[in-house]
């Protein structure tokens, strides 16, 4: 059985990156969860906090892993805060991975965070 893995990221700094990820499990037998195109998503975030936070609730249905993509500011997103508490509260593993090394549409990269204290709760 597949698992499903919600991905949480700070969308408008590293959707680029968060997409060459999700585009690297092409060929791999895992459904992935937390990733919306651009339109979608604005229409999403036009809606309200409300809104967004639905989503989010709904992308969790059905997850067992959410994996947290750090990059420069994404653990003081709010939106990812509250991905990180919705997880922890499903009991969903929860893996931080820093990708500041990956290039963006710019083929700049970023310095990722290292707040790990706020994913793990430590």
């Amino acid at each position: 059985m597949a698992r499903r893995v919600f991905f949480s990221f700070h969308y408008d700094n590293d959707v680029w990156r968060a997409n060459t990820i999700r585009n690297s499990w092409v060929t791999q037998e895992k459904e992935a969860a937390g990733f919306i195109d651009k339109a979608e998503f604005e229409k999403v975030r036009r809606a309200g906090d409300r809104a967004v936070k639905n989503w989010i609730d709904e992308q969790l249905i059905g997850t067992s892993v959410m994996v947290v993509l750090i990059g420069s500011e994404t653990l003081d997103r709010p939106f990812v805060q509250y991905e990180i508490e919705a997880s922890r509260r499903r009991g969903n593993a929860i893996i931080g991975v820093t990708i500041g090394g990956i290039k963006n549409q710019y083929q700049n990269t970023s310095q990722s965070q290292s707040k790990y204290t706020q994913i793990n709760g430590v």
